[in-house]
């Protein structure tokens, strides 16, 4: 016996570095070297359960399970956790796990470790043909003076305006191939963007509900996009200003319909109780405040995360406050926190933060999001002067209600982090995503299922919401208040 498992002993060794040499190309990504998940099923001679729109895929292995999930570093080897280097992604519908990987979870499965060859060219499963410029996505967003639509590309393009006329505008984009696309927008200005191929350039066609606007062009690298404003004829360019009083708030309860969120150990979910405590807030608010609120979803509905911010913008709000519940892979996690918008994350938790709420976009059905959804989601979005505008206000938007929160709950402060949220991305106002606890903590799961305890923390954020509303109206009354003439005399000279 004791023979027989040396021999299996010297058996899996050489498995595991015969191979070594045969290598699996490597994919870069964000500056990391990445291999392909197909190729590393290959290797193992292990059964890949995974689809380009799945937030999650498997990889079998005899009795063995590999969980990946899509964003996300933490994987489970047998429903055991393990960390890998970095994120999970998939990238034009291919799943990439980090080049480390091999080394991680092969002993694990018991397979060959198989070496990574350096990045070279990924076939096209993960980079377009020489020359060929294809479309990545075509997205749209609604701001209360302008509508954007953004032309993402495989490569840097070129283009014309052929016609801006008073029903349509006609953009010839040279060069670009793919089948026809429709983005309709219909928010009371643009009816419609039409993509339609002609001979070898593609034609974007953007029609208008009424009057058109005026329209600059301009082009973006990294990636390559075109993006497209045109300006409502009816709107002033510039933004309202900081003067007027605070009027209208949007309340946003994240999730909803079949995007549960997270869910606690007893079977807590994220959408009911953020819903729930988002009314709560609502109705003080109504009743004290004297703003007028309105809630992107009061019913367990799914809302896509562009409707959200797209809704706040039709409304002319004031602020943006999305409520949500946070998660951790250590169950001991614990405390609020309060993000704010920006291109470059706190800290890798915030990034990771950032990603599973963003892995909502799996779960929209058009076309656009599931685009979106298969490139990284923070990289495609477009860090526009709309955001960068609000990020001061944002940030002291963020102070303020996580101050009130950790000083009425007593419990651990996790601080104000940035992070890149795609439900705050198209936000045209100060915009805010509040986590109010962790539902993977045992505890704290007792402490949000209780009644009382929701209504302690919608009194909370509302009084956050409150003392915010105080200083924004003493500035606008500052800012509009006549200067008074001097009195001093001037002294002589």
């Amino acid at each position: 016996m004791k023979r027989a498992r040396l021999a299996a002993g010297l058996f899996l060794l050489v498995l595991c570095t015969g191979s070594a040499g045969a290598g699996l190309p490597t994919v870069t990504h964000e500056g990391r070297s990445y291999v392909e998940l197909t190729r590393v099923a290959e290797s193992f001679k292990s059964r890949l359960e995974a689809t380009p729109d799945s937030a999650q895929a498997r990889l079998r292995s005899g009795s063995r399970v590999v969980t990946l999930t899509r964003n996300w570093a933490r994987i489970l080897v047998d429903g055991t956790p393990l960390v890998l280097d970095a994120p999970v992604v998939v990238r034009k519908g291919v799943w990439l796990v980090p080049e480390t990987f091999v080394a991680q979870v092969g002993p694990r499965l018991g397979a060959a470790a198989i070496a990574a060859s350096p990045p070279a060219s990924a076939g096209p499963a993960t980079s377009p043909a020489a020359g060929a410029i294809t479309l990545e996505d075509l997205r749209s967003r609604s701001y209360p003076s302008f509508t954007r639509i953004v032309i993402e590309t495989s490569g840097p393009m070129s283009h014309r305006v052929e016609t801006s006329g008073a029903k349509e505008a006609r953009i010839r984009l040279l060069g670009l191939s793919g089948p026809a696309q429709v983005d309709s927008i219909a928010d009371g200005f643009v009816e419609e963007a039409r993509l339609e191929r002609v001979g070898s350039d593609s034609i974007l066609r953007v029609v208008f509900e009424g009057a058109a606007g005026d329209l600059r062009a301009s082009s973006l690298e990294d990636p390559p996009r075109l993006v497209l404003d045109f300006t409502r004829p009816s709107e002033p360019a510039a933004r309202r200003q900081a003067a007027t009083p605070l009027r209208t708030i949007v309340l946003d309860a994240g999730h909803g319909g079949h995007d549960s969120g997270a869910i606690g150990p007893a079977g807590l979910m994220e959408k009911e109780l953020v819903l729930d405590v988002t009314r709560r807030v609502a109705r003080l608010m109504d009743g004290q405040l004297g703003v007028k609120v309105l809630l992107s979803r009061d019913s367990d509905n799914f809302v896509t995360l562009k409707d959200r911010t797209s809704f706040a913008n039709r409304e002319r709000a004031d602020l943006f406050v999305s409520i949500h519940a946070n998660a951790h892979r250590v169950a001991a996690s614990e405390g609020v926190e309060v993000y704010f918008l920006s291109s470059e994350a706190t800290d890798n938790a915030a990034r990771q933060v950032a990603a599973a709420e963003n892995s909502v976009v799996q779960l929209e059905k058009a076309p656009s999001a599931r685009a979106a959804g298969r490139s990284d989601i923070i990289k495609t979005m477009l860090w526009d002067l709309a955001q960068a505008e609000f990020q001061t206000e944002s940030s002291r938007l963020a102070e303020t209600v996580l101050d009130s929160m950790s000083q009425t709950l007593r419990i651990p402060n996790r601080g104000v982090k940035q992070a890149g949220f795609y439900v705050l991305g198209g936000a045209a106002m100060p915009a805010i995503l509040v986590e109010i606890g962790f539902v993977t903590n045992p505890k704290e799961e007792r402490r949000l299922k209780d009644a009382k305890y929701r209504d302690e923390i919608a009194r909370a954020i509302f009084s956050g919401l409150a003392d915010y509303k105080r200083a924004w109206d003493q500035r606008a009354r500052a800012a509009t208040a006549p200067t008074k003439p001097s009195t001093a005399a001037a002294s002589p000279r």
